[in-house]
């Protein structure tokens, strides 16, 4: 009987691990903005030790990026955004995004 007990509990120890949920991490969509510099040095990643490393591109004014203020991160002043036109991330200046929500 004390067997059967132990089987019987560790069978529905089992079921229940089955269907617990698991954690998920929502993404969050980047805010529609756009670059209102003349120009802004678009970079693939940012160093803390040495800053923006890797030119991608250079984004002229008007380009239509994604930047979720307070959600993506923000170094000594370079942004993580979303370039919509080839869909990738980068770095640029935080004062050259702009116009949120204008598109």
């Amino acid at each position: 009987m004390k067997r059967a007990t132990i089987t019987v509990c560790a069978l529905a120890l089992g079921a229940l691990s089955l269907t617990a949920p698991t954690a998920q991490a929502d993404p969050t969509v980047p805010d529609h903005a756009v670059i209102t510099c003349q120009s802004a040095s678009m970079y693939t990643n940012y160093d803390s030790a040495n800053g923006p490393v890797g030119l991608k591109r250079t984004l002229e004014k008007g380009n239509k990026v994604g930047h979720t203020r307070g959600a993506h991160p923000v170094y000594n002043g370079w942004a993580a955004i979303f370039d919509f036109g080839p869909n990738d991330w980068g770095f640029v200046r935080v004062e050259c995004l702009g116009g949120f929500g204008s598109w």
